[in-house]
């Protein structure tokens, strides 16, 4: 039998047989033990986590403060948008600066109750009015961009990323630290069968920026890269590059994700606690692309100075506070400072060719929605390897 995914005010206009689909999906009656009937003697039942009327989900009341574990309303979708019951989500060190406010330009946009999360994976349970039915039962990723306009003179230009009109999955929209979530049906990814949940969900940011980061960067056959900060971006940017047939250094604090590094394909690693990466890497000539995966304002410092000529720094890894560095080297080297965030749509469709190609592979710890403060502390204190990815 059928199931039914949408459903509006019942009028009793026409019933359809018992093999028909319900259409227009008004004509169903609501029946007193919470299940529809189609006609007197047919009924649809609901999912049972369709029937709930509220979710599990954290959401962000105060900056600075404990996410707030709480039964919310399941939202409703729009004419254009889906509903999603959420497979997987990633916790992505941004989370951590948008729930303690770091970044001002992005604290005023946060509206408040907000439920965070924007590397999420889950399976289309219900459509909008004006969703194809091609969707329903999809498994599909949301990403950073939760929506962007088509018409601004970013998005004509290729960068819907950086849309003037774009809304944020988890900054300006509600995110997937919940059961359930909403998402444009016009901005949601179909993942490939060969990707579970878990391992997907972190390609949808972290693996998609590293990539947009890399293309834009223009990488070529041989270059040397050296990855700043091997934590959820940092490993996916080792192996990108290591696709693109690039030599990889990888630099960090930390012996364990140095290791991870290797696992990853690095062909050289760094401990910059113990070593002087600076020397070490202008000995060797130089690098053309410092990629900083990491916020460390020393990791910048540090990338600045190892730049070949002609070489660039790359901006991933997003710093609190202002970077420093001296121009003039910069500019007798004919150095560059380059920039790139998250990425289009076309981007995460290219990220997960690489991972359904075998040649991405996320190092993913997964743990309950209920664990996520605990899972924020311990990234406040860069004791995670890989990345987190709540399962609800």
């Amino acid at each position: 039998m059928a199931s039914l995914v949408r459903w509006t005010r019942p009028s009793l206009q026409k019933l359809p047989s018992n093999n028909e689909r319900v259409r227009p999906f008004s004509d169903v009656i609501y029946m007193m033990d919470n299940s529809f009937a189609v006609t007197p003697v047919t009924r649809v039942k609901l999912p049972s986590k369709i029937e709930r009327c509220s979710m599990r989900a954290a959401v962000l009341h105060e900056f600075g403060q404990p996410l707030s574990l709480e039964d919310i309303p399941r939202p409703v979708p729009r004419e254009d948008e889906v509903l999603l019951q959420v497979e997987a989500c990633g916790v992505c060190h941004s989370d951590l600066h948008l729930i303690r406010g770091d970044w001002p330009a992005f604290a005023k946009l946060i509206k408040r109750p907000l439920t965070p999360g924007h590397e999420v994976v889950g399976r289309v349970v219900e459509l909008g009015k004006l969703v194809g039915e091609e969707l329903l039962h999809q498994r599909v990723g949301v990403p950073w961009v939760f929506w962007s306009c088509g018409t601004c003179t970013n998005c004509r230009e290729g960068r819907e990323n950086i849309c003037q009109n774009r809304a944020i999955t988890g900054v300006t929209v509600n995110g997937g630290y919940a059961e359930f979530m909403i998402a444009k049906a016009s901005h949601v990814i179909a993942v490939p069968d060969s990707l579970d949940s878990a391992a997907a969900a972190p390609l949808f940011c972290a693996g998609v920026t590293v990539f947009r980061a890399l293309k834009n960067a223009d990488v070529i056959q041989g270059q040397r890269i050296a990855v700043f900060g091997v934590g959820g971006l940092g490993h996916l940017a080792i192996q990108i590059a290591r696709a693109m047939e690039a030599e990889v250094i990888a630099i960090d604090v930390d012996d364990a994700k140095l290791s991870l590094a290797r696992e990853s394909g690095a062909q050289q690693t760094l401990n910059s606690a113990k070593e002087d990466v600076g020397a070490q890497l202008r000995n060797s000539g130089g690098v053309h692309l410092a990629l900083v995966a990491t916020p460390a304002k020393s990791a910048y410092d540090t990338a600045f100075t190892v730049l070949r000529a002609g070489g660039a720094v790359m901006i991933v890894g997003l710093p609190s506070e202002p970077l420093t560095f001296d121009a003039v080297k910069l500019a007798r080297n004919e150095a560059r400072i380059l920039t790139s965030v998250v990425g289009t749509r076309q981007d995460v469709r290219g990220t997960l060719a690489l991972a359904d190609a075998g040649k991405l592979k996320c190092h993913v710890e997964t743990r309950p929605l209920a664990q996520v403060n605990e899972i924020l502390d311990e990234m406040q204190r860069g004791a995670l390897l890989g990345r987190v990815v709540l399962v609800p």
